[in-house]
């Protein structure tokens, strides 16, 4: 399924607010599109489950960051929409 429009968007506020379980509802509808599953991994980097994450990175075609910071991960999703 893919998300309507703006709820990716929503979904990386809830993430820089640090709501990753409310950010998790929103990314888990679309697991096909590359930005969806880059945000899927952030929220798994923010719950502490790296394996998860790492699958996730890798769905999105993705590079897993050697210094996992979220702020810059968030950062980067954003400027790459």
């Amino acid at each position: 399924m893919k998300l309507k429009p703006g709820e990716l968007a929503e979904a990386l506020q809830l993430l820089d607010r640090g709501d990753w379980k409310a950010a998790h509802e929103i990314v888990q509808k679309d697991e096909a599109s590359p930005p969806s599953c880059w945000a899927h991994g952030i929220v798994h980097l923010m719950e502490g489950d790296l394996s998860n994450a790492r699958y996730w990175y890798r769905e999105a075609g993705r590079s897993f960051p050697r210094q996992v910071s979220i702020q810059n991960e968030i950062k980067a999703l954003k400027e790459s929409l």
